[in-house]
């Protein structure tokens, strides 16, 4: 029966998928600290000191099967979580037990797990991400040719095309990308350090052995599947890690911002918007209403993670020396968060762009309001072309312009700049000859070449190099 009187965060319950829960469950953690307990304890082995391959069998069998309620009242007695499995870990693995965290401090398993948990993460925001970039690739390339009004300051201002502006969106979303691919790749184990970083328990218990020390780290990054350890540190890894990981987070929310912001203004405009359910209600009290509650809810979260990004950041600025505890609370929250918020934001960005509703005959009524203002650089040519003389007439289109603009604003009228131009005697040019200038495709410029190009040097390359990726489903290695 579902639990109704405690608090249930809405990022579980509402946003994140189960994929990214999973990565941050109790489950995933715990097995992980005791595959890392294996870890060491075959590393020590293979080292030269007296453990057994029963033994390591023994905790290999227990691997999954965690007594959590031994833990939990262990726990209860001696306040501290890591020796509390530890000792749970025993009572399955008894011939094991005293083996089992050997030379360690607790940072060996938190933090080694933490950037085990955040790397599979990452993996799993980088999919997320790509199946974004590759649904807006496709958006942009089907509406390269489409001409639209651009906006600068939120004002009318020269056409560019519907899939140009989503070039933009697509643009930053590649941007994040390749920051989350090097930041992932810069991730390394702490190994075990010891105490103070110093390895000095292990220097102890190989018989002050500097080559079996040094290899230590090595041989269990091996076994965890990562190539290296950070070669130094204090007790912990640096939390400038964790700083790098949130603020490629943070990247990504704002550029998911910038998207459901433009999505709500177009939506405004009735030029496009996210996808609407045949049974959904936009509002409680207007029955008429479309909402955009996804991009709503896109920008909200966002929000979100873009603030949660200084958490890492003075968490790290606030370590002392080799360690200090006020970090562990804050990274039980401020981490699996951004991360849950990230999943739960590319869920929506990918729902809202593989369902996009374009309204071309909005679209075109909008630009051909304005386009007669855009066009007066044309119209100056051709009649300087007719006999006219460039400064009078640049004086003359200004004086119409803010006549045919008063009239739109004022007035409410339509745009009747053409027809002022037709009228006025200056310009030996007729209503036909006026039109001929109309053709929005006269002012995108190079907008579908722009597209086109940026989908075949750098969106469709990406695409490839990760096609596995894309199509794979979510494995979590534990």
């Amino acid at each position: 029966m579902e639990r109704t009187d405690k608090y249930i965060s809405p990022l579980s319950e509402r946003y994140a998928s189960g994929q990214m829960q999973y990565i941050f469950s109790q489950d995933m953690k715990f097995k992980t600290w005791r595959k890392l307990w294996i870890a060491l304890a075959e590393t020590e082995k293979e080292l030269g000191l007296s453990i057994t391959q029963e033994q390591i069998d023994e905790l290999k069998e227990h691997q999954n099967d965690i007594n959590y309620e031994v833990a939990k009242a262990r726990e209860k007695e001696v306040r501290h979580d890591v020796m509390a499995h530890v000792y749970a870990y025993g009572v399955q693995a008894p011939h094991a037990k005293g083996i089992v965290h050997l030379g360690a401090t607790s940072c060996y398993v938190g933090d080694n797990t933490d950037i085990i948990i955040m790397n599979e993460a990452l993996t799993l925001v980088k999919r997320r991400l790509l199946s974004v970039i590759d649904e807006l690739a496709r958006f942009a390339d089907q509406y390269k040719d489409l001409p639209t009004l651009a906006f600068t300051h939120f004002q009318p201002a020269q056409p560019t095309t519907v899939g140009k502006r989503a070039s933009l969106w697509l643009q930053d979303f590649t941007m994040d990308f390749e920051d989350l691919e090097y930041v992932q790749s810069t991730l390394k184990l702490l190994g075990s350090k010891g105490t103070t970083g110093t390895q000095a328990s292990f220097l102890e218990l190989f018989d002050q052995d500097q080559e079996k020390a040094d290899k230590m780290d090595s041989m269990i990054a091996d076994k965890m599947g990562f190539s290296s350890c950070y070669p130094v540190s204090g007790q912990t890894y640096s939390r400038k890690v964790d700083t790098r990981v949130v603020n490629v987070l943070a990247g990504i929310a704002a550029t998911a911002h910038k998207f459901s912001n433009d999505i709500r203004l177009l939506a405004h405009m009735k030029e496009i918007e996210e996808p609407f359910e045949k049974d959904q209600i936009g509002s409680s009290a207007m029955a008429y209403k479309r909402n955009p509650m996804r991009s709503e809810r896109i920008a909200s979260l966002s929000r979100y993670v873009m603030i949660d990004a200084l958490n890492p950041a003075i968490t790290s600025a606030n370590q002392w020396f080799e360690r200090t505890l006020d970090d562990s609370a804050n990274k039980r929250l401020s981490i699996p968060e951004a991360f849950l918020a990230v999943d739960g934001i590319l869920e929506l960005c990918l729902n809202v762009v593989s369902g996009l509703v374009v309204y071309p005959k909005v679209i075109e009524k909008h630009l051909m309001d304005e386009l007669p203002f855009m066009a007066t650089e044309n119209i100056l040519m051709d009649a300087v072309k007719a006999g006219g003389d460039r400064q009078e007439l640049h004086e003359r289109i200004r004086e119409l312009s803010m006549i045919a603009g008063k009239h739109v604003k004022e007035e409410g009228c339509e745009n009747d700049l053409l027809d002022l131009i037709a009228e006025d005697p200056m310009f030996h040019l007729s209503k036909e000859d006026l039109k001929k200038t109309m053709d929005p495709a006269r002012y995108t410029g190079r907008s579908a070449q722009q597209v086109e190009n940026f989908l075949k040097q750098a969106v469709n390359p990406l695409l490839g190099k990760n096609k596995e990726l894309l199509g794979m489903k979510a494995e979590i290695n534990v």
